[in-house]
C-alpha cells in the first residue's frame, strides 16, 4: 500500500492510497535494479540472435571455405583512395607463406573494394522452422556485382565462418538451460511438494532417494555418459538429449529438498488450515493454495540454474565429451583452442569464450534483480 499527497490549493491534501498488485510491486523493484536491467536486456538480445541466426550469419554454418583456414577477422575500412566513406567495405584476403617459416599468411587485396550490403542472397536456411528463405543480413560485394567473403570472427581450421557458428552454437548453449528446467522441476515440484506435503513415511522415503541423487558426482558421471552416447553411434541430436536428461537427472535433488521446505513451512500457515476446515481436497490446496507461494522460488532457481547448465555444457563440449559434430555450441567452439601455439597464432578463437562469459553474467545479474524483487522485505 502506498501513499501519495496531492498539492490543492498551494497546500497538501489527505494522503491518497494506491493499491498495487504484487505482481505490479515485483515489477516496480526489478526496474530499480540497474544491473538485472543490463542482464536482461543482454539476455534477450542473446536470445533473438540465437532465434535469427540463420538471418543475422553471412553463410551455412557447416560451408567451408578451403582456401580461407585460419584467417584472420576481416577488417572494415572506412577510407578509400577517392577519401572518407560512410559505407564500411573490406579488402578480400589472399594466402601466401613465409619464405623463412612457410607459416600461412594472409594480406589483403587492397586492388577493389568489397562494400557491405544488407539483405543479400546467400545459402538457403529455414526462417524460425517456418519456411525456407536465402536472405541474410549482410554480405560483401563489389560495384561491379562480384563478391567476396567478409569473416567478421575469421575462421576456424576447415576454413568455417567463426561469427556464423557462434551465432548457430548460441541456440544449444542457450537452450541448454531451459530443457534442463524443463526435464528437472517437474520431479523436484512433485517429489519435493509431495515430501513436505505428507511428511512421515513419505518424506523419509522420498528423501532418501533424493539424497542417493545428490549423492552421485556429477563430473565423473557426465563424462561417463557423454563418451557412452558417443561410443553407441547416436546422431548428434540423441547425443545431446542424452546430455540434457543426465544433467536433469543430477540436479533435480537439490531443488526438490528446497521445495519440500517451503512447502513444510506453508503447509502450517492458516489459510492452508482454513482450506482443510473447508472440506478442500489436498489436490485443490496444493494447486491453489501452496504451488502459487512456491511460483516465485521457481522463477529465481530457473534464471539462476540457466548460467550453471550452460558452464556444464560448455566444460563437457571443450573436454571432447559433449556436443559432437555436425552440432555446435560456444563449448564445443572452444574445443579448438585447447593448443595453447595454437592460441597464440590465432587469439580469434577464443571469441566463443566471451559469449560465454556475458550469457553467464547477464543471466546471474538477471536472477539477482528477480530474486531481490521477489523477496517481501525488498518490495516497496
Amino acid at each position: 500500500m502506498a501513499r501519495r499527497w496531492r498539492k490543492r490549493k498551494g497546500r497538501l491534501s489527505e494522503p491518497r492510497h494506491i493499491s498495487r498488485s504484487q505482481g505490479e510491486m515485483i515489477w516496480r523493484a526489478f526496474r530499480r535494479h540497474r544491473l538485472g536491467n543490463v542482464g536482461t536486456t543482454v539476455v534477450l538480445l542473446l536470445i533473438a540472435s540465437a532465434v535469427f541466426a540463420g538471418f543475422i550469419s553471412p553463410y551455412d554454418y557447416a560451408q567451408q571455405f578451403r582456401k580461407a583456414p585460419f584467417a584472420p577477422p576481416s577488417v572494415l575500412h572506412f577510407r578509400t583512395e577517392k577519401g572518407f566513406t560512410l559505407r564500411p567495405f573490406v579488402y578480400p584476403v589472399v594466402r601466401s607463406y613465409d619464405p623463412e617459416t612457410y607459416a600461412p599468411v594472409y594480406k589483403e587485396d587492397t586492388t577493389k573494394p568489397y562494400f557491405i550490403r544488407f539483405f543479400v542472397r546467400g545459402s538457403s536456411y529455414r526462417m524460425l522452422g517456418l519456411f525456407e528463405t536465402n536472405v541474410h543480413l549482410f554480405g560483401a560485394r563489389a560495384e561491379d556485382g562480384s563478391k567476396t567473403e567478409v569473416f567478421l570472427f575469421g575462421t576456424d581450421g576447415f576454413g568455417r565462418d567463426l561469427f556464423t557458428r557462434t551465432m548457430i552454437g548460441g541456440r544449444v548453449s542457450m537452450a541448454v538451460g531451459p530443457l534442463v528446467i524443463l526435464f528437472a522441476f517437474p520431479f523436484a515440484i512433485v517429489l519435493g511438494g509431495l515430501s513436505g506435503y505428507y511428511g512421515g513415511g513419505i518424506d523419509t522415503l522420498l528423501q532418501r532417494v533424493g539424497e542417493v541423487f545428490m549423492a552421485i558426482p556429477a563430473l565423473p558421471i557426465l563424462l561417463a555418459m557423454g563418451a557412452a552416447l558417443a561410443g553407441m553411434g547416436l546422431s548428434a541430436t540423441q547425443v545431446f538429449l542424452g546430455i540434457i536428461i543426465a544433467l536433469a537427472l543430477i540436479s533435480w535433488a537439490g531443488y526438490a529438498r528446497v521445495i519440500r521446505g517451503q512447502v513444510l513451512a506453508i503447509r502450517q500457515m492458516d489459510f492452508v488450515a482454513a482450506a482443510k476446515a473447508a472440506g478442500s481436497s489436498d489436490l485443490r490446496i496444493i494447486l491453489r493454495h501452496i504451488t502459487p507461494n512456491v511460483t516465485s522460488y521457481l522463477v529465481v532457481a530457473a534464471t539462476l540454474t540457466i548460467p550453471g547448465m550452460m558452464l556444464t555444457e560448455a566444460a563437457l563440449s571443450f573436454l571432447g565429451y559433449g556436443i559432437r559434430e555436425p552440432m555446435t555450441s560456444w563449448g564445443q567452439l572452444l574445443n579448438a583452442a585447447t593448443n595453447i601455439s595454437g592460441i597464440e597464432e590465432h587469439p580469434w578463437l577464443l571469441i566463443p569464450g566471451i559469449f560465454i562469459v556475458v550469457g553467464v553474467l547477464a543471466f546471474n545479474f538477471m536472477g539477482d534483480a528477480l530474486r531481490d524483487a521477489v523477496d517481501p522485505f525488498s518490495i516497496v
